[in-house]
């Protein structure tokens, strides 16, 4: 399933109120607000950060697309062994996947990050290239978090296709109305985006859902109302 949920904006307080007492994975982008959800004494109890190494790879791919740079070439390169395992491995126990990610993506990321190393100091600090760089290296624990736990992906691709629906019609939530418009939009987007994930038709659904809430459906029974167990 996914979850969809709805705050006024994009400060840190709004994770941390959204993920503050989760505790299993999640796999991020850049962006600096999910840092503080790690404790600052190294504790184990808080959710554990995954990196996603298509946000890494895009900043590479954007200038081997331009032909601008041969490190970018190469990374992008390397990198493409490392989806390609994951194709292979997809479907796999978490225990196949990490096993098999030790013995071929573990060298191939042991080889990115020291490329990358070496070329940071020999390169301007305000270049494309630098920019990159740093992204991959100062989050490098993150990134490779994968090798080791074969429950996070490589990637956070199937969650960007998920939100892709909200994120075209993004504008039309500034007529939500209110707060409690944008939390019922997102209850709603929660819902029908979890029916095409399971391959339920959303109208036929929320149709039947409707009818058997309005026929006082039993409480005790609500989970035959999710849609992974629709039943036409």
């Amino acid at each position: 399933m996914v979850a969809y949920r709805f705050e006024d904006s994009r400060s840190g307080d709004c994770v941390r109120r959204h993920l503050g007492n989760y505790r299993g994975i999640v796999q991020v982008d850049g962006y600096a607000a999910y840092n503080k959800l790690i404790r600052k004494d190294g504790g184990n109890d808080g959710p554990r950060l995954a990196g996603c190494w298509a946000h890494s790879r895009r900043r590479f791919f954007e200038l081997h697309a331009a032909g601008a740079s041969e490190i970018a070439t190469a990374t992008v390169e390397r990198m493409t062994e490392l989806w390609k395992l994951e194709a292979e491995v997809r479907g796999q126990s978490p225990e196949a996947r990490a096993a098999a990610r030790q013995a071929v993506s573990a060298p191939i990321v042991a080889d990115l990050f020291t490329l990358w190393q070496q070329t940071l100091p020999r390169i301007s600090g305000k270049s494309k290239l630098a920019e990159a760089l740093r992204y991959a290296i100062t989050r490098r624990e993150i990134f490779e978090r994968f090798l080791t736990d074969g429950l996070v992906e490589l990637d956070s691709n199937i969650v960007e296709r998920a939100i892709r629906p909200q994120t075209i019609t993004r504008k039309n939530s500034l007529f939500a109305g209110s707060d409690g418009g944008g939390r019922t939009w997102a209850t709603i987007a929660t819902l029908l985006q979890t029916c095409k994930m399971n391959n339920v038709d959303p109208v036929a659904w929320l149709t039947q859902t409707l009818e058997r809430i309005a026929n006082q459906w039993l409480s005790a029974e609500i989970a035959a109302l999710m849609p992974w167990n629709y039943k036409a």
